[in-house]
């Protein structure tokens, strides 16, 4: 009995040895990324296109038409290297959406399914990328309460971007925004934005294991399957190539399901058809909510100088996109501040949090009044009692 007592004392011991050991571990890798310079990591994560950010005088380099399109067409190209499988994947879920516009057009169209497909692409869409890209996946401006929460809202629309695309790139935008290695930088034209996702934003493919580990971690909160970094030498990617396109094939079935449950094919090819409406937008946002490379910022409404992100109504109304507040408070998981600036994102994320699928969320607009909008109404009226 005795020798039985002190054989499950040494196991206990070696037991908590191991753990011991594996936080350490842990704690080690945790203080490598910590303590990697920001700046470095964010000039490194993304993988430079072949005609580079900047020239050798620190100025945006903006490639002709035609540099563009062959740099798309040779980062597409799964036959060249497999490591470009996630921006092919992106752009061919883009073209198979292409028969069932198809087919609304020439077979279903009516003029009730127009309006339903328009409000499911622009609003719904638009709303929900907002929402699930923009403020939780990249800013995480409010966290769910547990996964449920979050696993119904990543899949409350057609799935259409890979988040790894998104949150990565976006990281960069607003650390160098309209300036070099700005992914979508407005300033190089509305077709350097437009295929940014598949020649500017992609990651880079030869990080070593600290910078992977760190990239990595921007996608720990997203519910993500990721790569080991054996793996992301192999892929060239975060994701998990087979656990995203299972994850892909289940979102497209399960949504056509119900759409035909609900109005049959012709609803189905309507709002499958629409999609495309919004991967076009999606596409082309940046480069109108940057002024189109010109300084289109008005006082009173755009208050953050630091970039040409404006405040436009559109996207505002129809996704919660106030862009110029959001530049302002990325954080916040509201960005429509003023009376008529309507937010259908936040109502999402606070009716979510009424309902407790939301623990805690971040509101900038007292701090917004307090520093920004109080003070410009103030001094206006003083220059108007001047006068």
């Amino acid at each position: 009995m005795l020798r039985n007592i002190c054989k499950f004392t040494v196991f206990r011991r070696f037991k908590y040895l191991l753990l011991w050991c594996f936080a350490l571990n842990n704690l080690y890798y945790l203080y490598r990324i910590i303590t990697l310079p920001v700046s470095s990591f964010i000039d490194s994560v993304l993988q430079p296109p072949s005609y580079g950010w900047q020239d050798a005088d620190g100025m945006l380099i903006k490639p002709s038409p035609r540099q563009l399109l062959a740099e798309f067409f040779s980062r597409v190209n799964i036959f060249k290297s497999k490591k470009n499988w996630l921006p092919f994947t992106a752009w061919l879920w883009v073209l198979m959406l292409i028969p069932f516009l198809y087919l609304f057009i020439f077979k279903y169209f009516s003029w009730w399914l127009l309006l339903t497909g328009f409000i499911y692409s622009m609003v719904l869409m638009g709303t929900h990328g907002t929402i699930w890209y923009h403020r939780y996946c990249t800013h995480q401006a409010f966290q769910f309460k547990n996964g449920f929460w979050r696993f119904i809202t990543q899949h409350l629309v057609i799935k259409l971007v890979p988040e790894e695309i998104y949150v990565v790139s976006h990281h960069v935008h607003h650390s160098k925004s309209d300036e070099p290695g700005d992914p979508y930088n407005a300033n190089a034209g509305w077709l350097y934005c437009f295929l940014a996702d598949v020649n500017h934003q992609p990651v880079a493919k030869g990080l070593d294991k600290d910078s992977y580990d760190r990239l990595a971690a921007l996608l720990n909160h997203t519910g993500v399957k990721k790569n080991s970094y054996r793996q992301y030498q192999k892929w060239g990617s975060v994701a998990n190539p087979f656990y995203t396109v299972a994850e892909w094939l289940l979102n497209w079935s399960f949504w056509y399901f119900v759409f035909y449950l609900i109005g049959g094919n012709a609803l189905a090819c309507t709002l499958f058809g629409a999609a495309v409406v919004w991967a076009v937008g999606v596409r082309t946002f940046n480069f109108e909510g940057h002024g189109k490379g010109h300084d289109k910022r008005q006082n009173g409404v755009d208050f953050d100088r630091r970039n040409m992100s404006i405040n436009q109504y559109w996207p505002g109304f129809v996704a919660g996109e106030w862009h110029n507040n959001h530049h302002l408070y990325p954080s916040s998981a509201r960005a429509g501040f003023l009376f008529f600036q309507i937010d259908l994102a936040w109502c999402y994320v606070y009716l979510l949090y009424l309902a407790g699928g939301v623990k805690s969320y971040h509101n900038s607009r007292k701090q917004f009044f307090n520093d920004y909008y109080n003070p410009y109404k103030r001094e206006k009226a003083l220059l108007k009692k001047s006068k």
